[in-house]
């Protein structure tokens, strides 16, 4: 399977296996999670300084996730994603919220589990997420043209790569060609397959819950993306902040997609 993974990708950047010089030499990086804080999602990163080129691969096991971003007091998503700050409104409306939660974390020293508040949906999940949407239609609305884009970016990679992901009886390739990088020629040689550039989106056209669900946001942007946020406690404990599971439910149509199906 490793095999035939190296052999597309070889197939299709030939600056993995082609050098202008003696002194053009192939470096490997693995990157730390940190790196995806800030919108570079790849693992392993291909380079060749001699010829300004890089490569970036991302890979998953048994998981489409894109993000597991948290909302906090601390947090301002909208800087930290999209490089807009969010409101006082939007601070004032969560942080009651995550302010009680802290109290009930302190008061119980960290035992408390989430089970014992009842219905927590209602009483936390429904006015963060709320407060969160809110706020992402404002920042949409007052910045025309840059949130949706920006969201994508910092959700999906700022920077072109391949996306990996392992299942149980086959391997998909995602081309991730948002600024035109993939599969470039190597002089006079072409790569075997097009790999088209993503357009990326410019408008918002609605965030709404996800049906019959009071924990999932489905974010639809033009262009063919929609993206879910599915907002969830990471501990069983009480903690004074939430975790997004955020998956990319939609991409357009020329997404480049291969599969390889292994035994």
């Amino acid at each position: 399977m490793d095999i035939e993974i190296n052999s597309f990708i070889i197939a299709n950047k030939h600056q993995l296996s082609h050098k202008i010089d003696i002194m053009d030499v192939l470096q490997l990086e693995i990157f730390a999670d940190k790196a995806g804080e800030s919108g570079d999602v790849r693992d392993v990163l291909a380079l060749r300084s001699s010829q300004n080129w890089e490569i970036g691969i991302s890979a998953k096991n048994n998981h489409r996730a894109v993000k597991h971003s948290r909302l906090s007091n601390d947090i301002d998503f909208g800087q930290k994603w999209l490089g807009l700050s969010c409101t006082n409104a939007y601070f004032s409306k969560i942080k009651p919220i995550f302010d009680h939660l802290a109290q009930i974390k302190k008061t119980s020293k960290s035992t408390q589990k989430w089970e014992t508040l009842g219905d927590y949906h209602s009483s936390v999940y429904i006015p963060v997420l709320d407060a969160f949407k809110e706020e992402l239609i404002r920042l949409d609305k007052e910045n025309p043209g840059i949130v949706a884009a920006r969201l994508v970016e910092y959700l999906i990679g700022n920077k072109d790569f391949y996306k990996v992901i392992k299942g149980s009886n086959k391997v998909e390739i995602q081309s991730y060609n948002l600024h035109g990088t993939l599969n470039l020629p190597f002089k006079s040689i072409k790569p075997k397959a097009r790999v088209p550039k993503l357009k990326l989106p410019n408008r918002l056209i609605e965030v709404v819950y996800k049906e019959n669900s009071h924990t999932t946001l489905l974010v639809t942007l033009n262009e063919g993306w929609q993206i879910s946020f599915r907002i969830h406690n990471a501990s069983s404990r009480i903690e004074p902040s939430l975790k997004f599971d955020i998956n990319l439910v939609s991409a357009p149509h020329s997404l480049h997609v291969t599969q390889l199906f292994v035994s």
